[in-house]
Formats: C-alpha cells, structure tokens, sequence
C-alpha cells in the first residue's frame, strides 16, 4: 500500500529488522524507552490481525519464537506481547503488527500487565459513568 510505513517496499521502516522468514518480519523497536521490544509484522499489507490468513499465522507464531530467542539475549523476567486493532484500540499504523515488549524487574510499572491500563477507574466508558 502507498505510504504505509511497514509495507517494506515503501522503504519507510525504522528499525532494524531482526529476523524475517516468507512471510513475516520483525523489527526492533524503536521506542527509547522499550529498548528490547519490536513488532511481528507481515509483508502483506492486511489492516488487522482479522485479516490474516492461515500460512500468514503459522509465519507469525515461528517468528515468534525467534523474537523470544532475541530478546531472551537480554535477560527479561517475562513478556508482553499484543495487538492494537483499530483507532480507538491505539493502533496508529493500519497495517497489522504484534507488539512483543521483554520485561524487567527495575521497571516501574514492573507486574502490570496489558489490561492494567485499561482497568483504570479513568478509564471507565463515558456512557457508563451516567448510568
């Protein structure tokens, strides 16, 4: 897709790509703060992970393994890993991607997970908050 910055033909990608296989890349991050980070992100351009095909998930879950190898030169104590679909969700780039974050025991926001953010009093839905 014109102007997509993970469609690789574009030559828009920061980052360097780490591992690749036919299907799929991924790229470290380039976040200062996620250091050890990046994205699984397909050739093909697809706008969500609803869109991927069968072959594509099956190069995704291998790369997977390979991002974990990676980052596991780094020495975290787990990891988040996850997808944003759709604007509202964050997704800020409509080509699919799957966020893999290694995390650490020094981290300040050390054992929150992916839905600690969403689970925020703050966050609460603005129709809800009438009823």
């Amino acid at each position: 897709m014109d102007g997509c910055n993970f469609c690789l033909e574009n030559n828009n990608i920061k980052g360097e790509i780490l591992a690749k296989n036919k299907l799929c890349y991924f790229v470290e991050s380039i976040c200062p703060v996620l250091k050890h980070a990046g994205m699984i992100i397909t050739y093909r351009h697809v706008s969500s992970p609803f869109d991927i095909n069968q072959e594509e998930w099956s190069a995704i879950r291998e790369l997977l393994e390979e991002a974990r190898v990676i980052l596991d030169r780094h020495k975290p104590s787990g990891y988040s890993i996850g997808w944003n679909v759709g604007e509202d969700a964050g997704q800020h780039n409509n080509h699919a991607h799957l966020h893999i974050i290694a995390r650490f025991p020094d981290e300040p926001l050390r054992g929150k997970g992916i839905r600690w953010v969403f689970q925020q009093e703050s966050n609460r839905r603005l129709s809800e908050k009438a009823e």
